[in-house]
């Protein structure tokens, strides 16, 4: 038996005019939770979220939820993942993407809590930022320190054809 931490940051960012255009600004996240129970190792993992509805829109605009309590999550249909659940019927408003190096027996992202960050947001803005500004209302531009994220979306994840 033993306890065991999850602890991250992120960013999240949506296509511009109506999901037809760039990558707007990002909204800095952070992910955190703990667990006891059987578990032994160390893990390092890389996390991608993909909201998946309104619903998952409606809690990431919340200052905090909880993955599996609040929103459902679930692993993407494809890939190594680091949760064990699956959404055979894609009903989850999140669905995670995780590559993992090391190994953690009885890893999953249920429980984890993810908030916004806000001195990370404070850090790349300069002022407190509201996550419905940059994500839908595009008041903020996209600053300096995340041209390179924002750019490399628009590099692997081109605009969608008309």
């Amino acid at each position: 038996l033993g306890f065991g931490g999850r602890w991250g940051k992120g960013a999240v960012a949506c296509r511009t005019e109506g999901g037809k255009g760039p990558w707007g600004p990002p909204l800095m996240m952070s992910l955190g939770g703990g667990s006891f129970g059987l578990q032994i190792g160390g893990q390092a993992a890389d996390v991608v979220f993909l909201i998946m509805n309104a619903k998952g829109i409606d809690y990431l605009l919340k200052s905090e939820f909880t993955l599996g309590a609040d929103a459902s999550v679930a692993a993407g249909p494809v890939g190594r993942t680091g949760e064990a659940s699956t959404d055979l019927r894609m009903q989850a408003e999140i669905l995670s993407y995780s590559r993992t190096r090391g190994l953690f027996a009885g890893v999953a992202l249920e429980g984890a809590v993810v908030k916004q960050d806000k001195d990370g947001n404070r850090a790349v803005y300069g002022e407190d930022v509201s996550p419905r500004e940059l994500l839908f209302l595009w008041v903020h531009p996209v600053p300096d320190a995340a041209r390179g994220f924002v750019g490399l979306l628009n590099t692997i994840s081109p605009r969608p054809a008309e």
